[in-house]
């Protein structure tokens, strides 16, 4: 068996940057990536993602030593901010590996699917009678994000409310099931002298989160795709509607003092600290919620909620707002009898090694019981397990620009100094 390394240096990508999409579309015949066989089970891979080939590597060595005798693992690696280009190049060159880690931009992993050098999953994994190890969630969203099932979620996160258990008990609340009911919880604690919410105003992403919760919930969740297929306008009035609904907790001071400079580890500490009661974040806090040296609150005193409903709304609080964290790909032209092995071997055994070895949720079904699982893991495993449609965040369809433009006023916005209207007609603007 035979492991072996490489990792792209900065000097490498030099010739990269003349490519473009359609150099990879004229280039798509030829070589191995045009047809041919693989001589390795070939991973790409950006370099910040540790989790990926740290669980293939256990894989290669143990459930997947058979597959890795066949056909040996050999993984890639490329900074994540070269990572676009160096598809790019690859497809061009018809010299893509067998996995490689999906684009930054969805919009590039579409391109490289109308290209050929995408796999359609709904198709290989039905022919292996394996498509029902991806759970239904995580095939929600990488549909929404990709236009078809062209990614397997290698990591899996949920977002919504983590709420502290005991001061929601302390003070007579319940688990709000609406938006109303969180507006209430929200003015009680603030009464009660506590801080309702804790976001990282600079950031920016975890206040446009909300925007776009509320969206789905009252709009329902195709709100955000009717934008981007020009169906509909941010500054449409039921849009704005839902920026002023956040703006509105910012009037009321209760996302704290200085919302606007909170970094990510102040607004996550202030969580675990229990300075705030409520923090919308994805299932990936769980490595801060689970280590007793940064949750002073107590793991039995963490609540997760999903996004509360909207009264009337066309949407409902089961569809749960996800993200796959660590989506790869397969190379559409070297799926053969020993890759679909290897494959096979992944979507089977994956789930419950990622989750032993890394405490990492992912998007594979659980085949094998996996023992001493944190309880709030656990939780966030079932939680997936149970979802079937899932819907995106704010600037999941945006351009690049967009993207900036949102996170960068949304904390002008709970502040004050920008109105919902003008908010909405900024990033509109970008579209």
């Amino acid at each position: 068996m035979r492991l072996t390394r490489k990792t792209l240096t900065r000097s490498a990508m030099a010739a990269v940057a003349g490519t473009s999409a359609f150099a990879l579309m004229a280039c798509s015949g030829g070589g191995a990536g045009g047809g041919g066989s693989a001589d390795a089970f070939s991973v790409l891979v950006n370099v910040e993602n540790a989790e990926v080939p740290a669980v293939l590597d256990t894989l290669a060595a143990g459930a997947c030593s058979e597959q890795a005798d066949t056909l040996p693992l050999e993984v890639e690696t490329t900074p994540q901010t070269n990572l676009d280009q160096q598809l790019q190049l690859q497809a061009g060159q018809a010299a893509l590996p067998v996995l490689f880690s999906a684009g930054n931009a969805p919009s590039l992993t579409a391109e490289l699917a109308d290209a050929g050098h995408v796999a359609d999953f709904e198709k290989v994994l039905g022919d292996l009678g394996i498509a029902d190890q991806i759970e239904p969630a995580a095939v929600s969203t990488i549909e929404s994000l990709y236009g078809g099932f062209r990614a397997l979620p290698f990591e899996y996160n949920v977002e919504g409310i983590w709420y502290n258990k005991q001061i929601f008990e302390e003070n007579g609340i319940d688990e709000p099931q609406t938006f109303d009911d969180m507006v209430a919880a929200a003015e009680t604690l603030n009464d009660a002298g506590v801080q309702p919410f804790s976001a990282s105003g600079e950031q920016g992403w975890p206040i446009t989160r909300l925007i776009s919760s509320y969206l789905f919930r009252d709009l329902g969740p195709d709100a955000m795709q009717k934008v981007a297929d020009g169906e509909a306008e941010l500054t449409d009035p039921e849009y704005v509607a839902a920026a002023q609904a956040i703006a509105d907790l910012g009037a009321e001071g209760w996302f704290g003092k200085g919302v606007g400079s909170i970094d990510m580890a102040t607004s996550e500490n202030q969580f675990l600290n229990g300075s705030a009661a409520m923090f919308y974040m994805g299932s990936w806090f769980l490595s801060g919620l689970n280590d007793p040296e940064m949750n002073q609150i107590g793991v039995e005193n963490v609540g997760f909620m999903p996004f509360p409903a909207v009264e009337g709304g066309a949407g409902d609080r089961s569809q749960l707002a996800a993200n796959v964290g660590l989506p790869l790909t397969m190379n559409a032209n070297l799926v053969d009898d020993d890759t679909s092995g290897w494959l096979e071997c992944i979507v089977e055994n994956y789930g419950a090694t990622a989750l032993e070895q890394e405490n990492r949720v992912s998007g594979f079904a659980l085949n094998d019981e996996v023992e001493d699982v944190p309880e709030l893991t656990s939780m966030v495993q079932q939680q997936v397990a149970d979802t079937e449609t899932t819907v995106l965040w704010f600037e999941a369809l945006f351009s690049a620009e967009a993207t900036t433009t949102s996170q960068r006023n949304a904390a002008p916005l709970v502040t004050g100094s920008l109105s919902a209207e003008e908010f909405m007609q900024k990033v509109q603007a970008d579209l």
